[in-house]
């Protein structure tokens, strides 16, 4: 008898298929009668973009509490759940909706211009090569600078390449450019690339070419329509700024450990899951901002961060934070953590936080001293810095 006491304790317990209703949609789930409201919520995080505290599931109009077991209610087989989401609550770029997942799923409207006149001229409008005034490329050698932004381009322009060794900004931001070839990397001078806003997708750009470029200080990739980013970055020993929000990156390669110059990166608005604790090498990072992606951990070699000074995490999975944050990181001064699960309850048990709360309060004291100062009639000492 004891042992068949044993056997039937090893078998698991059985599982239930539900539906849970959620902005016009159905997701199936399925779990053990043993489990908890709070599990099933836990499971429905990376499906809905919702975080656990910002969920409430009704059954039968009844709000489900999170220490219920599902074997302890009516649920049963098939069973509907309807959820509901408290805004602002959620990880990532916001809930996942039925109008998310149909914008996202890669169908193109059909073109309705068919043969038409008006149809034809666009497509050859689109297809004209980029004419630049000659004299505006003199201008670039003699400058340096390659101020091209809003322009309406498709390419960039062949007098770009031209001008080779002598230019050392290269500002293309919000075009239309989908390709970015090979030929970039014989801009060997150039220290700042602003490719913002372009559509770029991982096919278009040349990786090969843009990694080769050894004084490039600052790389402007916001807006795009990047997955992932090579290993080859490592290579950009001399990157001080590095902005990849707004894509669709999945994770961050390891050798971005080797950006030791690295100051300023800014990766919000994502969908990394998971950060390389190589970042612990990058010794000179000042702000990183990994807001709105689908972090549930921080790596510990965050602590060797210590000219860290503004963290920013907002809208993620996370649930804790590693304990010696405050003790290592003594310049930290902002930290935004809106909209996850850590509380301030358990931040205050972190060693240095006392005197994270100082510098804290004292930065936010100046910004209001700041504000007050140059909005008020004219003071004599603000000049002398």
């Amino acid at each position: 008898m004891e042992g068949r006491g044993e056997e039937e304790e090893n078998v698991s317990a059985p599982l239930l298929n539900i539906q849970v209703k959620f902005s016009g949609r159905s997701i199936p789930v399925s779990l053990s009668t043993e489990s908890t409201i709070k599990d099933l919520k836990s499971l429905l995080q990376p499906l809905t973009n919702v975080l656990p505290r910002g969920q409430k599931l009704i059954f039968k109009g009844k709000v489900l509490e999170d220490t219920m077991k599902l074997k302890s209610t009516d649920i049963t087989n098939g069973s509907k759940l309807m959820l509901m989401a408290s805004q602002g609550l959620h990880q990532g770029d916001g809930p996942i909706t039925k109008q998310v997942l149909s914008s996202g799923s890669g169908l193109r409207k059909p073109s309705n211009d068919g043969g038409s006149a008006q149809g034809l001229m666009d497509r050859k409008v689109e297809a004209a090569s980029v004419v630049v005034d000659k004299s505006r490329s003199k201008h670039w050698k003699i400058t340096g600078v390659v101020a091209l932004s809003g322009c309406q381009l498709k390419v960039i322009p062949e007098e770009v390449w031209g001008c080779r060794s002598s230019i050392r900004v290269l500002d293309i931001s919000r075009n239309s450019i989908h390709e970015v070839p090979a030929k970039i990397g014989s801009l060997s001078s150039i220290q700042k690339i602003l490719l913002n806003e372009n559509g770029i997708r991982d096919e278009c750009i040349s990786w090969e070419g843009v990694v080769s470029l050894p004084s490039l200080t600052i790389l402007n990739l916001n807006h795009n329509g990047l997955t992932s980013l090579p290993s080859g970055l490592g290579a950009l020993v001399s990157l001080a700024q590095l902005h990849v929000a707004n894509n669709k990156l999945t994770s961050l390669p390891v050798e971005i450990g080797l950006l030791t110059r690295l100051e300023i990166l800014k990766v919000n608005n994502n969908r990394i899951s998971s950060i390389p604790s190589h970042i612990g090498n990058c010794v000179s990072l000042v702000e990183v901002d990994l807001a709105s992606n689908h972090l549930v951990e921080f790596p510990d070699t965050i602590g060797s961060l210590r000219n860290l000074k503004a963290l920013h995490l907002s809208n993620n999975g996370l649930k804790s934070l590693p304990s010696t944050l405050f003790k290592l990181c003594t310049q930290l001064s902002t930290l935004d953590l809106h909209n996850t699960e850590i509380t301030i309850d358990i931040l205050r048990q972190f060693e240095g936080w006392e005197a994270f709360d100082e510098r804290r309060r004292l930065k936010h004291q100046k910004q209001l001293d700041f504000r007050v100062g140059s909005s008020g009639a004219f003071d004599e000492g603000a000049d002398k810095h």
